[in-house]
């Protein structure tokens, strides 16, 4: 039996999974809500194709409980926040889930921690914990790691195809461990020890978080130079070893903005380009709300009222929030923009923002500038709703639009 610890955007996709693939599976939870929906044959959050692996879970005995489970074999995937004046991880989440389950685990236990962790975390946090409660490890209780690869909005596809990290002290842990996850990841598995697998996840999102920061220090040399950043960027790529990706509003979700911190944290002296890089992204909020302040100038537009802010989410067709370049912004308005703009997202129908809106026609009506910051399918397929609107896209997907 495996118990899945954790049933977020990472553990409840596992969970599924492993079930699915005919292993006999436990999902627990501390929140009573979420393990309630469950229970009730409910998924916790949309995301394309989990209602059918659901099902197909639910078939094949996968169960759902408050309460630890007596096993072999732990996946831990509870949250790692990081704190944003130190920037280093905070690990009590990943400590209380090993401490609860010391107090069940059978003598030989497998866990594999899969929340993703600075580098040194498990030697710093979860080897002494083994060790005060009197296990021999690599004897009485054995630890993995197997941090997860996936993106929103693909978790199921992604989950399948990805290739994965196994560190492990023993190899033969580590090759059980792979056997494991060999039964629903079809993508290459590799393994390794523990403190790389630690490392190579980071190392993964901090080289994505660099890349982005590139594109976003360029648009706004390009914006300073009175130059068109995607024009730039489109035949810049046409070398054949150059690839720079588009600028955005902002970097969101739970990954990419996060994890390099851990490296920053750990290693301030060592990490310099990644520090700067992560400012750069951290910056672009303020870089909208400059640019929202030149196109209202310029339209003679005094009313900040008039002004709409179209995506809260992170990603576009996505519901996370985690993160999001919208709320980063509002976050930092200045004095001249101390009241929030009115905001739409259409995959959010409840209120979040006392200035959120949830009628996507009033909002336009009411709006002279639309500030598109996700380009969520549900824009493109209205896009006519927005003819005689003045645009700010920060997607760069309407032709006769404000640019960053």
């Amino acid at each position: 039996m495996i118990n899945v610890v954790g049933l977020g955007y990472i553990g409840l996709p596992t969970a599924l999974m492993l079930a699915d693939s005919g292993l006999e599976v436990v999902g627990t939870d501390i929140s009573k809500e979420v393990i309630n929906t469950l229970q009730a044959k409910k998924v916790t959050f949309e995301e394309p194709g989990l209602n059918t692996i659901f099902e197909s879970a639910l078939e094949k005995g996968i169960k759902f409980e408050l309460e630890y489970i007596e096993s072999d074999f732990y996946i831990i995937t509870v949250p790692t926040p990081y704190d944003k004046k130190s920037k280093k991880i905070d690990p009590c989440y990943v400590i209380e889930a090993v401490k609860q389950v010391l107090t069940v685990c059978r003598s030989g236990a497998i866990i594999v921690i899969e929340s993703t962790v600075s580098p040194g975390t498990i030697d710093k946090y979860i080897r002494p914990i083994l060790e005060d409660y009197g296990y021999d490890i690599g004897k009485d209780i054995h630890l993995a790691h197997a941090p997860e690869r996936i993106l929103p909005g693909q978790m199921i596809r992604e989950l399948k195809s990805n290739s994965r990290t196994i560190g492990a002290d023993d190899l033969k842990i580590a090759k059980k461990v792979k056997e494991i996850y060999s039964r629903f990841c079809q993508g290459e598995i590799a393994t390794t020890s523990i403190r790389t697998a630690e490392m190579t996840k980071v190392v993964e999102n901090t080289f994505r978080a660099i890349n982005i920061a590139f594109a976003n220090e360029l648009t706004k040399l390009a914006r300073q130079e009175a130059m068109d950043v995607y024009e730039i960027v489109k035949i810049a790529n046409m070398h054949p070893r150059v690839n720079i990706l588009n600028p955005g509003p902002g970097v969101g979700g739970h990954c990419i903005p996060v994890d390099p911190w851990f490296l920053v944290g750990d290693y301030p002296r060592l990490t310099n380009l990644i520090s700067t890089a992560l400012e750069i992204n951290e910056s672009m909020p303020d870089h909208v709300l400059n640019r929202i302040n030149e196109v209202m100038i310029e339209n003679g537009i005094k009313d900040k009222n008039k002004v709409g802010i179209y995506g809260l989410t992170y990603k576009p067709d996505v519901e996370d929030i985690r993160e999001s370049p919208t709320l980063q912004m509002f976050e930092k308005m200045s004095d001249k923009f101390s009241d929030p703009f009115r905001v739409y997202d259409p995959l959010l129908n409840k209120k979040i923002l006392e200035s959120q809106t949830l009628d996507f026609e009033r909002f336009v009506e009411e709006s002279e500038i639309i500030v598109i910051m996700q380009s969520h399918s549900h824009i493109k397929e209205n896009i006519k709703l927005l003819r005689n609107k003045i645009i700010l896209d920060t997607q760069n997907f309407i032709e006769d639009a404000y640019k960053l």
